[in-house]
């Protein structure tokens, strides 16, 4: 597809998310909530673009969020905040980060776009030495007690959480990780939702906009679960940009993204010992 093309396309699929024609997006969300959870299949170009332009187009409108993002770990905002201070392009602040996990050609423009309008960047993941510490010791063990007692973290955690993460890990690792180390996968990925939604809420009474993988913000297992337990509520609208069409609850809306050709995923995995 040439640029020329690529561009309308992206402009009428934004038009379709803002005007409440993309999945089953109620017309009520074109409005700004107090916190927007925007998904993404990491490696789907097309679905970052469309993002991207969804998020210009409310902040070019007037909306100034602060703008969470899953690719910082939350150790580091201290970098962070000094990276947006003293950079002027996107560029800039990912070579100060230095997080090579990450494709950052993706998140480039969202970068900029909080530079141009010095929207507050949010390092909002678990580090992987705080998500070792969690798969050993439990949820719990990466929380200060007040939020353990916010959040009930010394209780059974939700059973369901538990089973949609659980499936999610052992799909996404082929059905091949053997059964002892899924227990402790779950409880890592369950602690980066908690920690998000802590640090979304520490926003307020500034609205935030969360950009994470789509597993982060559904609504049944992820981010939103954790917003909604604890109070003051808050108006939350989740979009997944999804190559496949979710199953319903999973997020408020959704955007239908062209599947990107990749290789078998499972080519080559071994099977669990």
């Amino acid at each position: 597809m040439s640029a020329l093309k690529l561009s309308a396309a992206v402009a009428v699929a934004v038009a379709a998310v803002l005007s409440g024609c993309a999945g089953s997006r109620p017309a009520a969300e074109a409005a700004n909530p107090q916190v927007l959870l925007l998904g993404e299949v990491h490696d789907n170009a097309d679905g970052h673009k469309l993002r991207y332009e969804q998020l210009r187009q409310r902040v070019d409108a007037g909306w100034r969020p602060a703008i969470a993002m899953e690719q910082f770990d939350r150790e580091n905002q201290a970098l962070l905040n000094k990276a947006q201070k003293d950079c002027r392009d996107a560029q800039c602040v990912i070579l100060v980060m230095q997080s090579p996990r990450w494709d950052w050609a993706q998140y480039k423009p969202i970068i900029d776009l909080a530079l141009r309008y010095q929207l507050p960047l949010v390092a909002a993941n678990l580090s992987r030495a705080d998500a070792s510490k969690v798969v050993r010791d439990g949820v719990a063990s990466s929380f200060d007690a007040d939020t353990v007692a916010a959040y009930k973290l010394k209780d059974a955690l939700p059973a369901d959480i538990v089973q949609g993460q659980r499936k999610e890990i052992v799909s996404g690792h082929c059905g091949m990780l053997p059964d002892e180390m899924v227990p402790g996968m779950v409880h890592a990925q369950i602690a980066r939702d908690i920690w998000m939604a802590k640090l979304l809420r520490a926003q307020q009474p500034r609205d935030v906009v969360l950009i994470a993988g789509n597993g982060h913000v559904r609504k049944d297992v992820g981010v939103p679960r954790w917003l909604a337990a604890v109070e003051p509520k808050l108006t939350v609208r989740s979009i997944g940009y999804v190559e496949q069409a979710p199953e319903r609850g999973e997020y408020d809306s959704h955007v239908k993204i062209a599947v990107k050709q990749r290789g078998d995923a499972c080519a080559g995995v071994k099977s669990k010992s």
